[in-house]
């Protein structure tokens, strides 16, 4: 059925055997009707003559008649096959125009030409299910990589919106369910130059479903599936995927961070989010008694986070279970103030605005702050319309789970060291170790986006250093702080972590040597990464890092100058 040619001749088959038929009975009568030649005699039109007069006068050219002027019976003949053949070409361009019209045909064009381009990519390509919020962000900051995407979205709006958007490179996309396994196949869920899976859908079933698929055609494809449920993220773990990102449960842990330890939250801020938070807001007043409006799936997560950090809590919701684990709860929505006043308000140092309905949340916010202007706000955006009602809210945090999904895709994207990094962060440090290494982030970078990347010493992504070592040169991890440019100055970046087969260093030392297979985070602006890039992938470059000297260094200099040596 997903043969176009089969289809189009199967649709047009009455049009064209009414035309077949018409053509027939045009040319026989031709050949049978009796003509005049220009001397007087009978003259019987052959096929060949019949058919060639027969087809310049039903497509209305209309050569004139041949080979003799026609008999009244021929013209007679001629005049009911004109009439003939126009209503059957009539008949046979409508019944085609109605075909490529018919939304079922466009939609199959549509998928052919898809596959035909999905086919032809020779460079890496990600597979992105789900052109929404999360799936725009993504698409869009992996377009400012160079990094080429596949986007499949059910709804054709979001299709639509993408063909609209202003990217950098052209994105193949079709409008089609993601979870059925031949649209997966057709958007190159097989194909070599595929890197990986996001599922990033806004319904459960259907991420469940795409990952399935891809671990069992795929099994060795990285896939990365959004989530909403608890079910659903067990599920997905269960058989090995890459990474899982519910939005209620990061966006808890990254606030109950802010409230333990507010410099590690920034540092876990600053490599996450490119909007970050300034410096000066840890020192904001985070301990004390909360209030959280809106025990639903959000506030369940960020009650269960809170709580295992003994954090004091009083919840306001309409219907509050009976047994939550909660000392405290208060009956209302929170939107009223006579609600926020039995809960302390007055009190507390912070509130979340956490209900599944973005006027509610604002609301709550406003009378909130009104009560206490000196309160921290956690508003929940529910709506991505609603951006710049929330952009312009003036509140602390806004969580909005698309953006946070998109930020935590992108930071495993970007490379897997960084959530290493994190986890070692978290697990290992004081938050005076990340005050320190914040003072150093800022020093760095200032108020402009602090971007991460990675590089592993191979053939792949180093070629130079790896034929430096092979020389047997030392190589001191300074060189990738040296401007390849004047390499008395240094990049705006330093390095955050360095694995070395299961050991692993944070904040390693400038002089610290290099060895093949070493993986090495740095974090700092962008356009140092691109300076990087020059040193280690270009052996003149890094000959001057090393020495100063510009001088060509070919694999011809090398040569002579080893001889050079040995005499």
């Amino acid at each position: 059925m997903n043969n176009v040619f089969y289809i189009l001749m199967r649709r047009l088959r009455m049009p064209l055997i009414t035309l077949i038929v018409v053509y027939s009975v045009s040319v026989l009568g031709f050949v049978l009707i009796p003509g005049m030649d220009d001397q007087g005699q009978v003259y019987r039109m052959d096929f060949f003559h019949a058919f060639y007069f027969v087809s310049f006068m039903g497509s209305t050219i209309g050569f004139g008649e041949i080979p003799y002027a026609f008999t009244s019976g021929q013209r007679m003949w001629a005049m009911l096959t004109i009439y003939s053949t126009v209503i059957a070409w009539l008949y046979g361009i409508g019944s085609m125009l109605s075909i490529f019209q018919d939304p079922a045909f466009s939609r199959l064009l549509r998928r052919r030409r898809f596959a035909a381009q999905v086919a032809a990519l020779n460079q890496p390509f990600y597979l992105v299910c789900g052109y929404g919020v999360t799936g725009g962000i993504v698409v869009r900051k992996l377009a400012q990589r160079d990094i080429r995407c596949v986007v499949v979205d059910i709804e054709e709006a979001q299709i639509d919106a993408l063909q609209m958007d202003n990217l950098p490179m052209p994105m193949p996309c079709l409008a089609a369910d993601a979870s059925l396994p031949d649209v997966l196949d057709d958007a190159g869920l097989q194909h070599e130059k595929c890197i990986g899976i996001l599922a990033l859908t806004n319904r459960d079933n259907v991420n469940l479903a795409i990952a399935i698929a891809s671990k069992l055609l795929m099994p060795k494809r990285m896939v990365i599936c959004r989530t909403e449920s608890d079910v659903t993220t067990a599920n997905l773990d269960s058989f090995g995927t890459d990474l899982v990102v519910d939005p209620f449960q990061t966006y808890a842990e990254y606030l109950a961070l802010s409230v333990q330890a507010p410099y590690t939250h920034l540092v876990y801020d600053w490599l996450l989010n490119p909007s970050h938070r300034p410096l000066s807001s840890a020192y904001q007043r985070t301990r004390g008694r909360w209030i959280i409006c809106g025990y639903g799936r959000f506030g369940r997560a960020l009650c269960s986070r809170l709580i295992h950090d003994e954090v004091e809590l009083i919840v306001v919701d309409d219907d509050p279970p009976e047994h939550n684990g909660l000392s405290e709860q208060i009956h209302g929505i929170g939107t009223e103030a006579c609600t926020l006043r039995a809960a302390g308000v007055e009190d507390a140092v912070g509130i979340v605005a956490g209900t599944g309905n973005d006027a509610d949340n604002l609301s709550i916010m406003m009378t909130a702050r009104e009560l206490n202007p000196r309160l921290l706000t956690v508003v929940r955006q529910n709506v991505h319309a609603n951006r710049l009602v929330f952009q312009n809210s003036r509140s602390d945090f806004i969580m909005e789970p698309g953006r946070i999904i998109a930020n935590r895709i992108m930071a495993q994207i970007k490379t897997p060291l960084l959530p290493v990094f994190l986890t070692l962060m978290l697990e290992r440090y004081d938050d005076v170790w990340a005050h320190t290494l914040l003072n150093r982030m800022s020093s760095v970078v200032g108020n402009q986006e602090l971007d991460s990347w990675a590089y592993t010493l191979d053939e792949e992504q180093t070629p130079a250093l790896m034929l430096a070592l092979a020389e047997g040169k030392p190589l001191k991890l300074s060189l990738f702080l040296k401007d390849p440019r004047d390499r008395q100055q240094s990049l705006k970046a330093f390095p955050l972590l360095l694995r070395r087969g299961e050991t692993l260093m944070p904040l390693p030392g400038e002089l610290t040597l290099l060895e093949q297979g070493d993986e090495i985070l740095f974090c700092g602006l962008s356009r140092a990464a691109g300076r990087m890039d020059w040193t280690v992938s270009n052996y003149n470059v890094l000959h001057y890092v090393l020495t100063g000297s510009d001088d060509s260094n070919n694999l011809l200099a090398r040569w002579l100058h080893r001889r050079e040596n040995r005499g």
